[in-house]
């Protein structure tokens, strides 16, 4: 073979080497698709916070009260004379006057039993039967004795009256006449022994024929008939409880006694409020008619008894009850409503401070802090001592955002609305502390030149835009 032709393997393996076709790699990494998921899902929750985030900081649009430049509308009371109850506020329980354990005065069988269970009974009203027929035997038996011993003591006394005229005459002894006038005396003692059987026989028929020592209900039957009873057994047949009248006890603070026993003992009739557990239903009124003798060391207090009637039947034996005990009224004081009465230091919001005030409704429908000195409370209205006279007007409703000099549209006077149609404010107030420069509140709507620079037109007080 030629040499030229000749071609060895070596030098044909580099050739093959490089016409061999490499082979491409096309499936992605599964690190890189993790990732990529990873940064979508946290640019999304960055994305939804500050969405969030940017609607919580967002500005509430003005409500109607609190309008941008609109003057804030509250609620006004006028100041009066008036009455205040100085009460006192006690937890009681309904305390019936008599409660009556009917029990059987005589042993025997109960035959009967006439009543029905929690009914009203009167006094006098007949409740069971016992059977009388043993002791009306014996009483029948003790009258046949004393018939006996009324012959007996008829005979003696026949037999005296003869010794006497003998005596008279000299024809017996003195001693015969004697001894005779001495066995009439035990006779009728014995016309006496057998009548008193004959009357206690008697009570004891009575005693079977058990009726109702008071008025009031019956609870539920204890015993039934055909049961032997005796006046020894702990159980009894009912229990009758009287309703009408009816007391509630209760207990206060020492600290009012005196001035509740003055009154007491000048004869006044203190008046107190019997009201159920929550407080809110009238269940009687009635009054104090005693109080105890001494106080309770351990607690302080003092219990007092009020009596009601209970026509109605509103109070129950052993009902829990709130009392309410009137022990004087101020008359003709100057009241004004507890709503109006702020406590702390005025445009504070923490509540504690100095005392209390109210803001004061000016005439030109500003407000003015005022500080006063209050008394008793009564309900919605409170003594004033000092710092407020008959005719001052008073905010007692919007008084959270006031402060003193500021304008405010007079919404309702009295619980009266006030003012005219939709659009109109506080009469007079120019360039007020709380609006926008250049605003007149002249009860109108406002004008386009008097708007407040780069904001909308907007309503006076309660006006509309044009």
């Amino acid at each position: 073979m030629d040499e030229r032709t000749r071609t060895t393997d070596d030098e044909l393996a580099p050739n093959l080497r490089r016409t061999a076709p490499t082979p491409a790699v096309t499936t992605p990494s599964r690190s890189k698709i993790r990732i990529g998921l990873g940064l979508l899902i946290v640019l999304g929750l960055l994305a939804g916070t500050y969405q969030i985030v940017r609607w919580v900081r967002a500005p509430q649009p003005a409500t109607a009260r609190f309008q941008a430049g609109a003057l804030q509308s509250v609620g006004a009371a006028t100041i009066a004379p008036g009455n205040i109850r100085i009460l006192v506020n006690a937890l009681g329980t309904v305390s019936p006057l008599a409660t009556v354990t009917v029990q059987t005065q005589i042993s025997g069988q109960l035959t009967e039993v006439a009543f029905k269970e929690g009914q009203i009974v009167h006094k006098g009203d007949f409740l069971a039967q016992i059977d009388a027929r043993p002791y009306e035997i014996l009483k029948a038996q003790y009258e046949g004795q004393l018939a006996h011993d009324q012959g007996l003591l008829a005979q003696a006394q026949m037999d005296l009256k003869r010794y006497q005229t003998l005596v008279q005459q000299n024809s017996i002894a003195r001693q015969q006449a004697e001894d005779q006038a001495y066995l009439v005396q035990q006779y009728e003692g014995l016309v006496r022994v057998d009548q008193a059987q004959i009357d206690a026989q008697a009570l004891n028929v009575s005693y079977c024929r058990i009726v109702s020592p008071v008025t009031g209900r019956i609870g539920l039957r204890l015993v039934d008939p055909g049961n032997y009873v005796q006046t020894s057994s702990a159980s009894s047949i009912a229990v009758v409880t009287e309703l009408q009248p009816i007391s509630v006890l209760f207990s206060v603070a020492e600290d009012y006694l005196p001035e509740i026993m003055p009154q007491m003992t000048a004869g006044a009739k203190l008046e107190v409020t019997a009201f159920d557990r929550s407080n809110t239903k009238q269940l009687g009124v009635g009054e104090v008619t005693a109080v105890d003798s001494q106080i309770d060391t351990t607690t302080g207090t003092v219990k007092l008894r009020a009596q009601f009637d209970n026509a109605d039947n509103a109070l129950f034996p052993n009902q829990f009850v709130n009392a309410q005990l009137l022990v004087r009224t101020l008359e003709n004081v100057v009241t004004v409503p507890t709503a109006a009465i702020q406590r702390g230091l005025p445009g504070s919001t923490s509540g504690g401070g100095a005392g209390s005030f109210v803001y004061l409704l000016n005439a030109d429908n500003t407000v003015s802090v005022r500080q006063i000195t209050i008394g008793a409370t009564d309900g919605s209205l409170t003594a004033v001592n000092s710092g407020l006279s008959a005719g001052d007007r008073v905010v007692v409703d919007g008084a959270d955002r006031l402060r003193d000099g500021l304008h405010v549209n007079v919404a309702t006077l009295d619980n009266k609305p006030i003012g005219g149609a939709p659009g109109q404010g506080a009469p007079g107030v120019r360039g007020g502390s709380n609006g926008a420069p250049g605003n007149r509140g002249t009860g109108a709507q406002l004008r386009n030149g008097g708007q407040a620079p780069n904001r909308p037109q907007n309503q006076g007080s309660g006006g509309g835009n044009r």
